[in-house]
């Protein structure tokens, strides 16, 4: 495969450059992982009589490769980024595919992992490639598109089901082989379709861990438990509490990535302007108010109104967290970027290995002490954005750092 470095790309047609790649792996990726989202709370209830505690150890399971993606850094030894990134595509696009074939909690547990792989390699290595290939000065607006198109792709993949599923009478079978096979083919077309980008700076590979880039590692590994107790319990919420049917989840995700799609790109413009650190602030607390609002939803007994209104701002929150992406490009050295990339998913999930299933039994007992816990972990993440300089760059790391001399690690 021909190796193109990325001033020459730009001479190439604007289909074959490299924010159009990125642009179409935002959209392939969410075609199977919403999907399977979106079907996963029905799906396994229905076939395998979930509760709480199986969901837990079930997300327990799918975020196993997300802690050992550090393992990125060896596979970057054989493979280049864009290859493992596109290979990883594809696993996760055949994993889901099939998903409907195993319907018992043995089979549901062993095709999510091989698609977690996917998904949680890809995600790695996309981000590396992110930071890479988009301009500093263009990244926040560059990313906030990314994140627009791949809710695109989730809302158009989520419209189909909710206005298919009843009319048509869909199978769990026929959705996961028609979303996950699309993603393969996405990723099979873009294997053969691009060249291979160089970037200019190149990346280290071996294990990089740098003590000024302390905050960025904290901030990491509270967002990854912080957003644990959303993925796992938030939507489980709608079906166990609240009694969703598929169509009416489906709706629901639908919803929440029409407004993404729009208000992502207005976030990047955010960003670009106020900075990272305001962004920061305004996504740890408002996602504080939504967790302890969640609570409510137990504890005094609010309506299923307020609950879905309550998930589709509080993954508007989420979604300011690109912010944390940008932070890091600015105060990263430009070789630094893909090995701490994987560092930062394995930091990410630390949490995610042991803190789904420890709170599906918490959960069992009260729902609403989960959902105070993630209150209490929005607000430490928001003291720790506090903590970021207005203008980070290598020296300035931190609000303790301006001044101190510039050293590796």
């Amino acid at each position: 495969m021909k190796l193109v470095p990325l001033v020459e790309a730009k001479s190439l047609p604007r289909w074959r450059q490299p924010a159009f790649l990125l642009f179409l792996m935002a959209a392939a990726m969410p075609i199977a992982f919403s999907t399977w989202s979106a079907l996963l709370n029905n799906f396994v209830k229905e076939a395998a009589g979930f509760s709480g505690v199986e969901i837990g150890w079930l997300h327990t399971v799918r975020e196993i490769p997300g802690f050992l993606a550090i393992g990125v850094i060896v596979l970057l030894w054989v493979l280049r980024e864009q290859v493992l990134a596109l290979l990883a595509l594809g696993l996760l696009g055949a994993a889901t595919a099939v998903t409907a074939w195993f319907p018992t909690l043995g089979g549901i547990l062993t095709i999510t992992l091989l698609s977690s792989i996917g998904f949680h390699y890809f995600e790695t290595v996309n981000q590396s490639l992110q930071l890479q290939w988009i301009d500093k000065k263009r990244a926040p607006q560059t990313i906030g598109w990314i994140v627009a198109i791949g809710s695109g792709a989730s809302m158009v993949a989520y419209g189909l089901i909710v206005v298919t599923w009843k009319a048509f009478d869909l199978s769990y079978n026929l959705v996961y082989l028609a979303s996950g096979g699309l993603t393969l083919a996405i990723a099979v077309f873009a294997a053969f379709a691009y060249p291979q980008f160089e970037a200019p700076d190149p990346q280290l590979k071996h294990f990089v861990l740098r003590k000024r880039y302390w905050l960025y590692y904290v901030m990491q590994f509270m967002a990854g438990a912080r957003r644990q107790i959303f993925v796992v319990f938030a939507a489980f919420m709608m079906v166990e509490r609240f009694g969703f049917e598929v169509h009416e989840v489906t709706a629901l995700f639908l919803i929440n990535y029409l407004v993404n799609m729009i208000a992502a790109p207005f976030m990047g413009h955010a960003v670009a302007k106020f900075g990272e650190r305001a962004a920061l602030v305004v996504e740890h607390g408002g996602l504080m108010l939504v967790f302890l609002a969640y609570g409510g939803l137990y504890w005094f007994g609010w309506g299923v109104v307020l609950a879905a209104a309550l998930y589709v701002i509080d993954h508007l929150f989420f979604s300011l967290a690109f912010a944390l992406k940008t932070y890091f490009q600015k105060i990263a050295d430009p070789g630094d970027i893909a090995p701490t990339a994987a560092v930062a998913f394995t930091i990410n999930h630390i949490a995610a290995v042991f803190l789904p299933a420890a709170l599906g039994y918490l959960w069992v007992i009260s729902p609403g002490a989960v959902f105070g816990l993630a209150a209490a972990m929005a607000g430490i993440s928001l003291l720790l954005a506090l903590l970021i300089p207005r203008h980070p760059e290598p020296g300035n790391e931190t609000i303790f750092s301006r001044g101190l001399p510039l050293v590796a690690e």
